[in-house]
């Protein structure tokens, strides 16, 4: 079964309520069994636009990602960031095919 993956850019205004965000999303993580991938760091933009902060979460499967979103838990954490940030979020199916050769 393929993973899931969050891939996230965000724009933050205000880091010490955006804290609060942090904090509230670990439950829901646990429970759906995410992993972070990418976690802020360096990054360059080398096409189109980009936000202040980038991460790349991943989870045992694409219905977990989805599941993760939409739970009771997670739609708490999000009310806590929406007032202070801006952001682009993707939920991605994993891909086990072939790879280059």
């Amino acid at each position: 079964m393929a993973k899931g993956y969050w891939i996230v850019r965000v724009d933050i205004r205000d880091m010490e309520q955006y804290k609060r965000y942090i904090a509230a999303n670990a439950e829901p993580f646990r429970k759906h069994g995410a992993r972070f991938l990418v976690r802020g760091g360096r990054y360059e933009t080398m096409e189109g636009t980009s936000r202040e902060r980038n991460a790349v979460i991943e989870f045992p499967s694409y219905q977990a990602a989805v599941d993760c979103w939409r739970s009771p838990e997670y739609q708490a954490a999000l009310a806590l960031r929406e007032p202070v940030s801006t952001a682009d979020l993707v939920i991605v199916e994993g891909y086990d095919g072939p790879q280059p050769g």
